[in-house]
């Protein structure tokens, strides 16, 4: 599958998402163990102890199952989610409450934790009036209790650093989580819309290679057919009856294995280009026994493959409306190599006056007169894929096709 620039920008925008939450989950790993002593520390060592015996003690577990409860609704968030808020807006109002009460508890931790499990449903900017609003809060309540001593205060505020260093830390993870989710079911869009245009496309062109393949056989063919029976309904002794069914044999032959060639998507080196024209031209004279020349200017260079199976196919298109069409003197073929693109021109004369240059103003695309239309469609449609040009107009001596594709 072809990657689109939407395809390449997702990619690259998954690829720094990543590598920043490499750099985070670098941050964070050595951080948590330092976090968990300090905490483990403060637990044994802080005065009034947090809860680690008689009443104190109680209320730590109490704490301790709130903050597992938070922990596994995390692991529904997305099917619970309201529950999970209520639950912490719970976790947070009791632990602002044994702060109140006790300064040093555990309700400090309680607030901690409660916060730390709203962060993954808020969003990436609302944490800094998130965090300002906790700061604030804590500090009022812990000022209209009992105030601890000098130690406790200073631990708190270290605790009161780390955690929130880690807070914006996690806020950032989560945000760039959400930001991947995003962009990859954008990149899994993109990939179906990829693979539908790409089936589209494939149709197309194997529509553009049917019609120029059968229209330019088939039309051969049945020329060589009505001049067999006009032969043999004259004289069936003709001698060139015989030449005139194999032309038709021939001509049915080629068209098939063109056919099976379009079906089959053969590899770009097995299909037609510009080394054909010549014998295109010349069969195209030997059919119509109508005079046709083929001239080449510049110096050739290599052509992709669409560029290269757009000449001759539009050669060929062009070759089968002269004959369906007009009644021509006689049909010139000219391709030419300039240093930026190539050049093919088709044009047919009528009798009267010199025979004019094969490089002509171009002019407006125009459907034939009889509307007659997939041809000049399939032609213009191999000319705007490569980001070329079709052009087409009528002459003072017959008509004239030039298509240009870019080197």
């Amino acid at each position: 599958m072809t990657t689109t620039p939407v395809t390449t920008a997702t990619l690259a925008t998954l690829r720094t998402t990543r590598a920043r939450q490499e750099t985070v989950l670098r941050w964070l790993r050595p951080l948590a163990p330092f976090v968990m002593a300090v905490v483990a520390w403060a637990a044994f060592h802080a005065h009034p102890g947090p809860g680690v015996e008689g009443r104190g003690l109680a209320v730590s577990g109490v704490l301790g199952g709130f903050v597992l409860g938070g922990l596994g609704s995390l692991a529904t968030l997305r099917r619970a989610r309201r529950i999970h808020l209520a639950f912490v807006g719970v976790l947070i109002a009791a632990s602002t409450a044994l702060v109140w009460l006790q300064p040093d508890g555990a309700g400090v931790a309680g607030i901690f934790v409660g916060v730390s499990l709203l962060a993954p449903v808020v969003r990436g900017h609302l944490w800094v009036p998130l965090t300002v609003v906790t700061l604030v809060f804590l500090g009022v309540t812990m000022a209209a209790g009992h105030a601890g001593s000098v130690a406790s205060a200073l631990l708190n505020a270290i605790m009161l650093g780390a955690f929130y260093g880690m807070l914006f830390l996690a806020l950032r993870l989560g945000e760039a989580n959400r930001l991947a989710g995003q962009l990859l079911s954008e990149l899994e869009q993109s990939r179906a819309a990829e693979a539908r245009a790409a089936g589209l496309a494939e149709r197309q062109r194997l529509a553009r290679e049917m019609h120029d393949v059968l229209a330019h056989s088939l039309s051969g063919l049945m020329l060589q057919l009505e001049a067999a029976r006009m032969l043999a309904a004259e004289d069936p002794g003709d001698p060139r009856l015989p030449e005139a069914v194999d032309r038709a044999h021939h001509l049915g032959k080629s068209g098939l294995e063109e056919a099976r060639r379009a079906i089959g998507m053969l590899r770009d080196d097995a299909l037609p280009g510009p080394e054909r024209l010549a014998g295109l031209a010349a069969q195209f004279q030997q059919d119509r026994d109508i005079p046709c020349r083929l001239t080449v200017t510049g110096e050739a260079y290599e052509l992709g493959s669409e560029a290269r199976l757009a000449l001759y196919r539009v050669a060929q298109e062009a070759l089968t409306n002269i004959g369906k069409h007009a009644h021509p003197e006689w049909v010139e073929v000219h391709l030419a190599y300039a240093p930026a693109a190539a050049r093919l021109t088709v044009e047919d004369f009528t009798a009267g006056g010199a025979r004019p240059g094969p490089a002509c103003a171009p002019a407006p695309v125009r459907a034939p007169k009889d509307g007659g239309g997939y041809g000049l469609t399939g032609m213009r449609e191999r000319a705007e894929l490569l980001g070329g040009t079709l052009t087409t107009a009528a002459t003072d001596r017959g008509f004239r096709v030039e298509l240009e594709v870019p080197r």
